[in-house]
Parts: C-alpha cells; structure tokens; sequence
C-alpha cells in the first residue's frame, strides 16, 4: 500500500490513472454493451478519490476523471474536431472536479457509519446535478448520461417508466457508492448493505407495481435506409428505389433518414411530384428530413416534412436543438477557429421554435424528432403529452459509421418509450435503424450500419399515461433539493461557533494558602 502511495504521489501519474479510471463506464454503453459493469465501473475511481492526501487534491481527480469519461464517450468525434475534442471533454470534466471534493469530504478517513449513510444520497444527487447542467443543449446535450448504459435491461426500463432515465442513474451511482463501502469500509458496512437492499426493493417495487402500457393496437410503419449515396440526387434516387419496394405491403406510414432530401421542396417541384406518388403507390404518407436553404426565409433548416398523395401536407416541425459545432458553432466569433481544425460547421443552421405533433391518416399521430434530439428525456415526454401516438427520431451518422456511435444513439430510442409508453422508430440514413415498443423492448431486428433497404415493423400501439410524463423530472428536482439542504446545513455547521455567545467562564473558587504567603499576607 506504501508503495502505491509513494507512486500515486506524482501529480501527472495521479491524474494519468484519474483520467483511465473515469473512463472506465463507457465499457457500459453499447457498442461494448458490458452493462452490468455500470454498477462497478466507479469504484475505483471512488477509491482513488477518498483516498486523496486533501480536499484540493480530490477536486482534481475529480476533473481529471471526468475528462476521460467525457473523451472516451465522445471518442468518435477525433476525426472530425481534432484536437477541439480534448477541448471539449477538458470543459465538461471540470463539472466532476465538485464531485470529486464530495467524494473525499464524505467517504474519506475515518469514516463513520453517519457519512456512509450521507454519502449514499448525496454522491448520487450529485452525480444527477452534474448531469442536469451538461445536458443542457449548448454544452452538447445528454449524450452518455449514465443511466442510458442501461437501455437493453427490462428492471430499468421500468424504473424510466417512474423517474426517466434520471432515476435510473441515481441507482447505478447508489450501486457504486454502497459497494465501494462494504469493500473498503468495515465499520459503514450496515449502511451499505441497506443501500444495497433500498436499491432492490425500489427496483422490485417499480417492476411490479408501476403501471404496464396496454397494447390495444397495431400499425404498419416502413424504414427507408439507403446506407452511404454521395450526392443529395443520388440518394433521393436510392430511397424513391427502395420505397417502391413497399407497395402492396399495407404500410400506415413510411419513414425516411435525417437530411434524406437535400433540396428545399418549394424550389423543387419535380421531388414533391415524386414523393406523391410514392404516397399514393404505397398507400401511406412519407415522412422525410429536409436539409437546405428555404426558400420562404432566410437560413439552412432540418425539417421533417411530411408528404402525402397530393404533396406536401403542410405538417413541418423544424429542428430545435442543434448538435454544437456540427450544426452551428457557439460564439462563433470566439471559437469559429474550430472550423479550420476540423469539420465544424461553416454556416450555423436556424432553429425551430416549437415541437409539432403530425396527423398521419388513419387517427395515427407521431412526433417527430431530428437526430440527437433523442437524447433529450423532456422532448419526447413533451410529444407523449401532447397526444404523439409513435414517437420518430430521423437520423443520419454517416460520419461516424465506424465507431462506436450508431449503436449509442439506435439505444436512446429504448429509453425514451420506456419512459413514455410509446412507441418509438429510430429511422437513419446510415447508421442504425430500430424500432421500440411502449416498454422500451426491441421490435423486429436493427437494420446495421452497412444494410441499404426498406424494412417494415409491426409497431405496438399503447395507452395510459407513465409516471415519468405525469411527474416529469423529479429526481433531478429531488437531487437539487437534497445537496442544497445538505449545502445550507454546512454552512449553517460553520457559521455557528462565530454567532453563539461564549460561555461564561465557571467561578474559581478562593486559593487556599498558607499564613505569610504573598497570595494571603498576615495581617
């Protein structure tokens, strides 16, 4: 152990082992998809933060461990932003530099059974404000939240179904923190074995009784993927192929990847003219993303657009939330320099202002989504609410179709219809394409990252209303709630000995002396 300490000493070795050991949860996630391993994957990092010499010295472990859980998650972004990639993941660790400090402060020397038991809500509330504050849509969204690792596990889709995915984060994190203190700790291990048992009961308690979607009917709906086309006419090409395909097959809707068309159907006529009838061939509407300059306002929007017989219905929703330097670059004036380092891009996208709910034919209604605005828990809630019957993500990771990233996103899909009771169809250019039922499971097979065609999906419709859509984020307001008070009685805890009034010293009784002293003189 002396050994170890003496070697951890050097600050570069420490953070060096920081940054690996934070990394460590990524294993989780698909494409490696080791997902028990999230229930283990922080005890290290744990231990190397309880062990820290100081408070300061956690704080940057902390860091340095979020930077290597921030670039190992984001790995796949090398190619296209280059050394911005350590930029980003450098910003985004410092959010664990206070986690890291809480790590020590509560599981650290002499540890008591009253800290154990702290430690076991507090670490996982926050963990849950830290990502609470990097989901925010300009600092990249939820992408990695730690729950998602969980998506192909039927407890925890459940446990989505009450809290969302941040329920599910608190749990593994709770996990972790309880076996970190039975393994280390023998004098907490009573907390920690309740925490173990708190965590089995609350997730047996949401499987059996938190409410079931009611399957009470079935639709039809088609996934056009043409895999990798270059050029916008090339690929229209290829989808109106493979959309041909489709009829006779008594389709409700067919869906097409994001940026599928790549011109602005007002400047093309022919392109509306040729999805019509593609409409009236299969019998359905199409649903397809459009990426261009409009020709009715000024910018580039993605817009899904849907189609039927006679053209273009009416029904737009323009994308709201814009993937950071991939669509637009933040403070442009600042970082524009991103550009010339990477593939960042060139001319910012505009935003949508509103989420629409499509009517499709036949009383069928669905929400559109674009991309990696699957990853946001409150929009597909939104959409569930507002009455979308099938929730659809049209996507595209052409770039990325070697990595790690399809796989990640097609899995967001599982969590947001756990989380609403609806259906969800996952939709991509290239990619990943799955569908989902109301409770989170697999439909049907994905099509893979290197599969070019149609597929059509019997899709599970559901009623009733989840706790998740009823309640909204609560954990996060619970986490919120819980390190202020903890925060307000610390600060409380020290601003008590400067306000209380000192105690009166004890009255000192009269000295007994001998006659002559100099304390007693003889009269």
């Amino acid at each position: 152990m002396k050994t170890i300490s003496r070697w951890l000493a050097s600050p570069w070795r420490r953070s060096a082992i920081a940054a690996a050991l934070g990394a460590l949860p990524v294993l989780a996630f698909p494409q490696p998809s080791l997902w028990w391993f999230a229930y283990v994957a922080l005890i290290p990092w744990i231990a190397l933060l309880r062990g820290a010499p100081t408070g300061r010295r956690a704080a940057h472990d902390g860091w340095w461990g979020g930077f290597g859980f921030m670039l190992a998650m984001h790995h796949w972004l090398l190619p296209n932003l280059h050394v911005f990639t350590f930029v980003i993941a450098a910003l985004l660790g410092a959010l664990w530099a206070p986690w890291g400090w809480l790590v020590h402060r509560l599981l650290g020397a002499g540890l008591a059974p009253a800290r154990a038991t702290a430690a076991l809500v507090l670490l996982p509330s926050g963990w849950l404000l830290i990502e609470l504050v990097r989901s925010w849509q300009g600092l990249g969204g939820p992408w990695g939240v730690l729950g998602a690792s969980q998506w192909d596990v039927g407890p925890a889709l459940r446990l989505a179904s009450v809290g969302g995915v941040w329920l599910v984060s608190y749990l593994v994190v709770a996990v972790n923190v309880a076996l970190a203190v039975l393994l280390t700790e023998r004098a907490a291990r009573v907390p920690a074995v309740a925490g173990l048992t708190a965590a089995a009961v609350g997730t047996s308690a949401a499987w059996m009784w938190a409410p079931r979607p009611h399957v009470d009917d079935r639709v039809r709906i088609a996934v056009v993927q043409p895999g990798v086309v270059k050029g916008p006419d090339a690929r229209f090409d290829r989808e109106e192929r493979l959309t041909r395909e489709l009829a006779g097959q008594d389709v409700d809707l067919v869906v097409w990847g994001e940026s599928s068309v790549g011109f602005d159907l007002a400047d093309r006529p022919d392109l509306s003219r040729r999805l019509a009838a593609l409409s009236r061939e299969t019998g359905a509407d199409v649903l397809v993303n459009v990426d261009a300059r409009r020709s009715d306002r000024p910018g580039i929007y993605k817009s899904s657009v849907l189609v039927g017989p006679d053209g273009p219905t009416g029904d737009r929703y323009d994308k709201m939330r814009l993937v950071p330097f991939g669509e637009y670059i933040p403070l442009r004036s600042m970082l524009g320099w991103a550009t010339s380092v990477g593939k960042a891009a060139a001319e910012d996208r505009r935003q949508g202002t509103e989420q629409v709910v499509m009517d499709v034919g036949n009383g069928l209604r669905v929400g559109p989504m674009v991309c990696f605005e699957s990853a946001f828990a409150d929009m597909s809630r939104h959409l569930a609410d507002d009455g979308a019957e099938v929730l659809i993500a049209q996507s595209a990771t052409s770039t990325f179709q070697q990595s790690w990233a399809p796989e990640q996103h097609a899995s967001l899909a599982a969590l947001r219809a756990a989380e609403t009771g609806r259906p969800m169809v996952h939709a991509t250019l290239t990619g990943v394409s799955a569908v989902y039922g109301p409770d989170g499971r697999r439909v049907g097979s994905w099509l893979g990252t290197s599969a070019g065609a149609s597929a059509v999906f019997e899709v599970p419709l559901a009623d009733g209303v989840t706790p998740y859509v009823r309640f909204g984020d609560w954990p996060l307001h619970a986490a919120v709630l819980i390190v202020a008070l903890w925060c307000l009685g610390e600060a409380t805890r020290g601003l008590r000995p400067r306000f209380r009034r000192p105690a009166p010293e004890p009255p000192v009784p009269p000295a007994h002396t001998v006659r002559g002293s100099q304390a007693r003189p003889w009269p």
